[in-house]
C-alpha cells in the first residue's frame, strides 16, 4: 500500500472518528443497555431484577391489547404517510417547476411549521377539534349539527395532527427529486403521441419513484415513533406504541417491558420499511 493511500486512510479515519464516537456514545451504547434491560424481569419492589428471560416479549405477543396497539400504530403511520404523499406532491411539483421570483419565500413558508414545536401545533389542533373548538362552533352556528361531535381523542385527530407535522418533510423531499427530472423526456413522449396519463405513469413517475420511496421511508419512520401528537390529540390512553412505552416507564417504572416494547417497535418499523421497499422495487421492475 502506497504512502498516499495510507495518508488518505489516516485522514478519513481522523475526520470520521469524532462522529463515530458520538454515535457510539449517544445511540449505540444506550440501545445495547436497553436490549439487556429487555431480558430482565420486573420486580414491584426492586423495579428490575437482573436475569435472562423472554417473558417481556412473550407478554407482548400473548396479550391482545398490545396487538391492537401495534396495529393502530401501523395504521396511523401508514395513513399519515400516504396522506403526506397525496397532499405534498402537488405543492412539491409547483415549487419545483415555478419560475416565480417568490419561490424562495414559498419554500420558507413550507419550512416555517418546522420552527414550531409539536406541542404548540397540537395545541392549535385542540382549539380546532375541541368540543367548543372552531370546527364544532362553526358547524353548530351554521345549523349543520345540533350538538358538538367528538373529534378530539379519535384516530382522525391523531392522523391529521401527525400529518401536519411530517408534511413539510415530504414536500421538501419530493421537490428536490422533481427539480432533477429531465422534463425534455416527458415532452418527447407527449410529442410522440403519448397521453398525459401515460407520460405521467410510464415516464415521469418512474423517474421520481426513488425520491417518493425515500420520502415514504422517512415519513413512515417518523410516524411510527411519534409521541407528543398521539398523546395530546389521542389522549394519554391512546393505543400507539410510543405513548404505551412511555406509560410503562412513567406509571409503573417497568423498564424491562418498556425496553422490549422499544425493540419490538424498532423491529416492526424496519421490517415494514423493508417490505414496502421490496414491493415497490418489484413493482417498478
Amino acid at each position: 500500500m502506497s504512502k498516499i493511500n495510507i495518508r488518505q486512510i489516516g485522514a478519513a479515519t481522523g475526520l470520521l472518528s469524532p462522529a463515530t464516537l458520538l454515535v457510539l456514545g449517544s445511540l449505540v451504547l444506550p440501545m445495547l443497555i436497553l436490549l439487556r434491560y429487555s431480558f430482565n424481569a420486573y420486580d414491584p419492589m426492586l423495579l428490575m431484577r437482573e436475569t435472562f428471560t423472554l417473558e417481556n416479549y412473550v407478554r407482548f405477543f400473548a396479550e391482545p391489547y398490545f396487538h391492537t396497539v401495534i396495529l393502530t400504530t401501523l395504521a396511523v403511520a401508514l395513513g399519515a404517510t400516504i396522506g403526506s404523499i397525496i397532499l405534498g406532491f402537488p405543492i412539491a411539483y409547483f415549487l419545483a417547476r415555478t419560475q416565480s421570483r417568490f419561490k424562495s419565500f414559498l419554500v420558507v413558508l413550507v419550512i416555517f411549521p418546522l420552527l414550531v414545536g409539536n406541542v404548540v401545533r397540537a395545541a392549535g389542533w385542540i382549539t380546532l377539534f375541541g368540543t367548543r373548538g372552531v370546527v364544532n362552533v362553526t358547524l353548530m352556528n351554521l345549523g349543520i349539527i345540533s350538538q358538538p361531535i367528538e373529534i378530539m381523542y379519535t384516530d382522525f385527530a391523531v392522523v391529521i395532527g401527525t400529518l401536519s407535522v411530517v408534511l413539510p418533510f415530504m414536500i421538501l423531499t419530493l421537490q428536490g427529486v422533481i427539480e432533477n427530472v429531465d422534463f425534455s423526456i416527458v415532452d418527447a413522449a407527449l410529442n410522440l403521441g403519448a397521453s398525459r396519463y401515460k407520460a405521467f405513469t410510464r415516464i415521469f413517475l418512474p423517474m421520481i419513484m426513488p425520491g417518493v420511496l425515500a420520502g415514504f421511508v422517512l415519513i413512515f419512520i417518523l410516524c411510527m415513533n411519534a409521541y407528543a401528537t398521539p398523546y395530546l390529540l389521542g389522549g394519554p390512553g391512546y393505543k400507539m406504541m410510543a405513548p404505551t412505552l412511555y406509560n410503562q416507564i412513567s406509571s409503573v417504572a417497568n423498564w424491562p417491558f418498556a425496553s422490549a416494547l422499544a425493540f419490538i417497535l424498532m423491529a416492526v418499523t424496519v421490517i415494514s420499511t423493508l417490505l414496502v421497499t421490496r414491493l415497490t422495487t418489484r413493482r417498478r421492475r
